[in-house]
């Protein structure tokens, strides 16, 4: 008896020790800039925020460890596996296979790495926090937690601060709170608002807890007003709107609906007169010509299209859309558009159909076990007819939460954000574990044959997370010193090199051990022609770990062209740059810079042209090397130095 109550307790402290990882999890991600990795910039916390998906990465190991304990040492182990459950775990394998036979392994691996997490969160979440208390206190931390950063983002808005803690973001005239991007702070307070206004409405808090809630959501709908996120604003309104939709099927909840709905829109349009910089954002969605602006987003989704039609069923790799977009870029848009700016179109183009597929099965499942799950609580109303209920509150906040970061999908990717993906992923673990409140059919005995294979998946699962926390934790450690070092020195070659002993397969790592060489050659510090044959190697290094890096390929001809005079070689190398980034005004000056070497300065104009044509505000490239042509050209069209013609 005394052993059974021993593994009973055993078991409840695992429980609550996967709440308490769950819980700071998703706490950590947000504050961390929403768990994206931000350049070191000097401070004591540069260690942590150059890779804090890896904290992220231990803590569900940790998870994933605990949850294996449970199943050995509860006295009576269930699953509980609605349909959700297999299209998670499909796509998971799947993306596994797609890893395995991607194009770069660097790439791929990050993304599959945050899938692996996802997954793993998403199945224990599911299976081991039943309790309502334990979901409840996952909500209202989130709930308190985006009040805290709302008003850090009105503080943001109000005094123009461009800092988020000690990083300077683009966005000076919005607020971003603690992420970089205010779009992506928006999708993170689009699925916390409804939950905090279902509580409010429809739980059975007490009252004190209520008015906090309350309060907390109406600070969140300012936040989500200030970040200045036009696709976060509809998204916002839309959810607001199926929530109270919802609530007119109610007919103890109609006349708060209605009034909160009232108080909504009247602060909305009241702070919306007078900001002006919030009207500024409004007629931004116009062009002077009268279209619709959509801040170069449709030629990326075509360029997108573009590269899904080169593999139409398995996609082009995972992650791998930035790395191989330069072959469409339209002419309009000169920086690295990092993803799609849709979810879904971002989905189809790196893992196909297929991929794509499991997804909208698993959204499906989610959806129809949603709705049966809703059907069920709305009629668990007591004998006395109070029909104030928590888990009520849970399927409306939660399901309408999901609904708003769905549609503001179609114009950002915030699921492509660990922060948001990962509050999403709860959202949605909390929707699929309430099936139980409609049916117990999804309930299995954990047998031996079971528990084994389950452990066996599990440890394995946790196994590879533990090494690439470890290996990214080290390889960040050394990365953060490198580019805390000097430029180019010693110490910094040094540091570059002991990150790239620890992931071999980055090939970042090697682009930028190939840049220090070549600018000490350039520089004249040392032996120029052996520090260059350096670069060139770790520049051939980078090729053969991405083959679309056209930046190793512009660097290993600009070796060619000025350390060797080799120039027709050093073309190949250029003109394998264009071709994989031809509408690049970087690419294309650089190959005028490549003529400039070689004395051919027609070409060479014709290139820098080019470039100034793509890129006129900021390209000190073109800009320098066209004046330096038309003089050199002037000088042999006249046989006389320009100066006597001024």
């Amino acid at each position: 008896m005394d052993r059974l109550m021993n593994r009973e307790s055993l078991d409840k402290l695992c429980e609550r020790g996967i709440l308490g990882l769950v819980l700071a999890i998703s706490v950590f991600t947000p504050l961390a800039f929403g768990g994206l990795a931000q350049d070191p910039v000097g401070s004591s916390w540069d260690w942590l925020m150059a890779n804090p998906f890896a904290v992220v990465m231990g803590a569900t190991t940790a998870v994933v460890a605990l949850w294996c304990v449970r199943l050995w040492i509860n006295p009576r182990p269930q699953l509980l596996w609605p349909p959700i459950c297999w299209a998670v775990v499909a796509f998971a394998v799947y993306g596994v296979i797609r890893y395995l036979t991607a194009d770069i392994d660097y790439v791929a691996r990050q993304e599959v790495l945050q899938v692996l997490v996802y997954t793993c969160l998403f199945l224990a979440t599911v299976n081991n926090l039943h309790r309502q208390e334990s979901i409840q206190a996952i909500v209202i931390s989130l709930i308190f937690l985006a009040m805290a950063i709302s008003f850090y983002a009105i503080y943001q808005f109000a005094t123009h601060s461009d800092r988020v803690w000690y990083l300077h973001t683009p966005y000076g005239h919005r607020g971003t709170g603690t992420f970089i991007s205010a779009n992506n702070l928006g999708g993170f307070l689009e699925m916390i608002l409804p939950l905090g206004l279902a509580y409010t409405l429809t739980s059975r808090l007490k009252a004190v807890s209520k008015v906090f809630t309350g309060y907390a959501s109406l600070v969140i709908l300012a936040g989500v007003a200030v970040t200045g996120s036009r696709g976060s604003w509809f998204a916002a309104a839309l959810g607001l709107v199926a929530l109270f939709v919802a609530l007119l099927f109610h007919r103890s909840f109609r006349l708060p609906a209605l009034l909160l709905l009232i108080t909504t829109l009247g602060g909305g349009i009241y702070f919306g007169a007078k900001a002006f910089s919030l009207q500024q954002r409004f007629r931004e969605l116009q062009t002077p010509s009268g279209e619709l602006s959509d801040d170069g987003r449709f030629a990326i989704w075509r360029a997108a299209q573009q590269l899904w039609h080169e593999n139409i069923w398995w996609g082009i790799g995972p992650g791998h859309f930035n790395s191989r977009f330069g072959k469409y870029r339209p002419e309009i848009v000169q920086r690295s558009p990092d993803r799609v700016h849709n979810d879904y179109l971002n989905t189809l183009t790196d893992w196909g159909i297929v991929g794509m597929a499991l997804v909208a099965i698993a959204l499906a499942l989610l959806i129809a076990g949603a709705f049966r799950t809703w059907l069920s609580v709305r009629r668990s109303d007591n004998a006395l007819g109070d029909q104030r209920s928590s888990k009520l509150a849970l399927v409306l906040g939660a399901s309408v939460g999901l609904i708003a970061i769905l549609a503001h999908s179609v114009a950002d990717f915030n699921m492509h954000v660990p922060a948001n993906a990962i509050i999403a992923v709860m959202l949605m673990a909390f929707l699929a574990g309430y099936m139980r409140f409609a049916t117990d059919r999804y309930w299995f005995k954990a047998r031996l044959g079971i528990k084994v294979i389950l452990t066996i998946v599990l440890a394995s699962a946790a196994s590879y997370l533990a090494w690439q926390t470890t290996l990214s934790e080290r390889a960040s450690l050394w990365i953060v010193r490198a580019k805390r070092a000097p430029a180019n020195s010693a110490e910094q070659i040094a540091a570059l090199e002991k990150a790239f002993a620890v992931d071999n397969k980055n090939g970042e790592i090697a682009r930028a051990l190939g840049e220090a060489y070549r600018r000490q050659s350039w520089e004249g510090i040392g032996d120029s022609e052996g520090q260059a044959r350096e670069a060139m190697k770790w520049f051939q290094q980078a090729i053969a770990l991405n083959p679309y890096d056209d930046s190793s390929m512009l660097r290993h001809g600009m070796c060619l062209d000025r350390i060797f005079d080799k120039h027709d070689e050093a073309f190949e190398y250029f003109n394998r740059a264009i071709e994989l980034d031809p509408n690049s005004y970087f690419d294309n000056a650089y190959m005028g810079w490549h003529y400039v070497q070689s004395g051919d300065y027609a070409a060479a104009r014709l290139w820098l042209l080019r470039s100034h044509h793509l890129e006129w505000n900021e390209n000190p490239i073109a800009d320098t090397y066209l004046k330096l042509v038309d003089d050199r050209m002037m000088e042999a069209a006249t046989n006389a130095s320009p100066l006597s013609f001024q």
